[in-house]
C-alpha cells in the first residue's frame, strides 16, 4: 500500500469513490490539525522563548506552510492515497527509501500517541482525579486501542465528535481572551518578552521545534485525495485554508495564555490552558475545561494510532514486513496483530520518554520526511502527471521553486542539534526506524528483493 504505490496503482480492481467535497476536505484538515499539541506544548515552549509563546509557533506555521505548497503541488499530480511514500517512490525509485518514509510516518503515529497519552496522565487529569502518570498513559492507551480494535467506521465517528469538542475548548481560550483584553485584565506585554537560557536564536528554533508538533496533521490530508471530487481545484484551497484556520486559533491561544498567566506558570504545568481557565475573569469550570482538553487529547491519540496500525497493515500486505502484522479479525475487520504491534512500541515509548521528548521525537521524524517531499516535488516536475479526476481543473497547484528549496532546508535545520534538541530524542528516533530496517531486511530474506529491484 503505502510502502509500495507503483503496484497499488497498477491493479485493475475498483478504486475508491470520489465524494468528498472542499468544505468537508477543509473540516477534515482544521480537525486533525487541531489536538494535545497546542492542550499540551503552550508550556513547554514558554520554557523555551519566554513569554513570547506566540513567536514559535509563527515561526512553524509559516515552515508548515512551504511543505504545504509541496503537498499541494504534489496531489495535484498524483491523486492517490498513499503520501508522502507514493512521492518518495515516483521520485527517487528506491523502494528501501520508499518504506523508511512510509515507516517514519508511522512510528511519527505512534510517537504522536505516546506523547498525548503522556500528557492525558498530566495535570488535566489530576484536575479530576489523582492517578499517577504513568498508570494513567498506560490505561489511557488500552482504551484508545480498544475503540481501534471494535471498527474503522466506530473509531471515526468518535474522532467526529472529539473535533468539535476539541475546537469548542480553545475557543474558550480565545473568548477569555477577548473578554480580558475588553477589560484590561491580564499584561499584553508579556506576549513579547523574549526569554531564553541560551542564545534567543537557538530558544526560538527549540521553540519552534516544539510548537511545530502542534501543526502536524495537514501532511495526513492527503490520503484523502483519491476521494476528492476535484482534487486538484479543492485540495490546495482547502489545505491552505485550514492552515490559516488553524494558525489564527493557535497564534490567539499563545498570546491569551502568555497574557493571563505568568511564564513560570506556563512551564511547570502539563495542563497550561486549564492555568488559564483558572485565573480568568470569565466563570469557566475548571473541571469542565479538563474534561474538554482530556477528549481533545483522547482525539490525537485515536487518529495517530489509527493511523499507524493500518500503515503496518498496509506494509504487511504488500510484503515489505512480516505478513503476519497483516493479519485481521474476522468479526471486527480491524488488523488485530497490527494494532497489537503498534500498542506495544507506544506503551515502551510512554514508560522511557516524558511529553516534550516524545513530542521533539515524532517532529524529528516528520521534519525528515518533510525534506524527503519538498525534494520530490522539484525532481518530479520532469515526470508527467496522473490523468485529472472527472471534472477537475486541467492543471493542478505549481509552487514557486524557492518554497520547497526553503522548505527542505528549513525541516534539515530543525531536525539538527542546533536547536538544542535532547541526544535521547535522536537515539530514540534511531531505535524505532532501526526496527523498520530490522523488520526489512528478515522480510526480504524470506521473500528475496521487491519486484522493482528484480534483474
Amino acid at each position: 500500500m503505502a510502502t509500495s504505490p507503483a503496484r497499488a496503482t497498477a491493479g485493475a480492481g475498483p478504486t475508491l469513490r470520489r465524494t468528498i467535497g472542499r468544505r468537508v476536505l477543509l473540516l477534515f484538515v482544521v480537525g486533525d490539525i487541531l489536538g494535545a499539541g497546542i492542550y499540551a506544548l503552550t508550556g513547554t515552549v514558554a520554557a523555551e522563548v519566554g513569554g513570547a509563546i506566540w513567536l514559535p509557533f509563527l515561526a512553524a506555521f509559516a515552515l508548515a506552510t512551504l511543505t504545504a505548497t509541496a503537498y499541494a503541488e504534489l496531489v495535484g499530480k498524483y491523486p492517490t492515497a498513499a503520501g508522502a511514500a507514493l512521492y518518495a517512490h515516483r521520485a527517487f525509485g528506491s523502494p528501501f527509501l520508499t518504506f523508511l518514509v512510509a515507516f517514519a510516518v508511522m512510528m511519527s503515529g505512534i510517537t504522536s500517541a505516546s506523547a498525548a497519552a503522556r500528557a492525558f496522565g498530566g495535570d488535566y487529569l489530576a484536575e479530576l482525579v489523582p492517578v499517577p502518570t504513568l498508570a494513567a498513559a498506560w490505561g489511557f492507551l488500552l482504551v484508545v486501542t480498544g475503540i481501534n480494535l471494535v471498527g474503522i467506521s466506530q473509531s471515526v465517528k468518535v474522532n467526529v465528535v472529539l473535533t468539535a469538542v476539541e475546537a469548542s475548548g480553545l475557543l474558550v481560550i480565545i473568548g477569555i481572551g477577548a473578554w480580558a483584553l475588553l477589560t484590561g485584565e491580564g499584561e499584553p506585554g508579556r506576549a513579547l518578552e523574549l526569554g531564553t537560557e541560551g542564545t534567543a536564536w537557538t530558544g526560538i528554533l527549540g521553540g519552534t521545534a516544539l510548537a511545530f508538533y502542534a501543526l502536524l496533521g495537514f501532511e495526513d490530508s492527503v490520503n484523502l485525495a483519491e476521494e476528492c471530487r476535484q482534487p486538484r481545484r479543492d485540495f490546495p484551497r482547502a489545505l491552505f485554508g485550514g492552515l490559516a484556520v488553524a494558525g489564527v486559533i493557535y497564534l490567539a491561544v499563545a498570546f491569551t495564555s502568555s497574557m493571563l498567566v505568568e511564564t513560570d506558570v506556563l512551564a511547570d504545568s502539563t495542563g497550561p490552558l486549564l492555568e488559564v481557565v483558572k485565573v480568568a475573569g470569565v466563570a469557566f469550570p475548571p473541571t469542565l475545561f479538563a474534561v474538554i482538553a482530556l477528549l481533545a487529547v483522547t482525539n490525537t491519540a485515536l487518529i495517530n494510532m489509527i493511523m499507524a496500525s493500518r500503515l503496518v497493515y498496509g506494509m504487511a500486505s504488500e510484503r515489505i514486513v512480516p505478513r503476519a502484522l497483516g493479519l485481521v479479525h474476522t468479526r471486527t475487520r480491524t488488523p488485530v496483530v497490527a494494532i497489537a504491534f503498534t500498542l506495544v512500541i507506544a506503551l515502551t515509548l510512554v514508560s522511557t520518554g516524558d511529553l516534550s521528548g516524545l513530542a521533539d521525537t515524532t517532529v524529528l521524524l516528520l521534519l525528515l520526511v518533510f525534506a524527503v517531499v519538498n525534494v520530490a516535488v522539484l525532481v518530479l516536475r520532469r515526470r508527467p502527471a496522473d490523468p485529472p479526476a472527472p471534472d477537475d481543473a486541467p492543471h493542478g497547484f505549481r509552487t514557486p521553486t524557492w518554497a520547497p528549496v526553503v522548505g527542505a532546508v528549513a525541516s534539515l535545520v530543525l531536525a539538527s542539534p542546533l536547536t538544542g534538541r535532547d541526544g535521547a530524542v535522536y537515539v530514540r528516533a534511531g531505535l524505532l526506524l532501526g526496527i523498520g530496517v530490522a523488520l526489512y531486511a528478515a522480510t526480504r530474506l524470506v521473500t528475496g528483493p521487491p519486484a522493482d529491484d528484480a534483474d
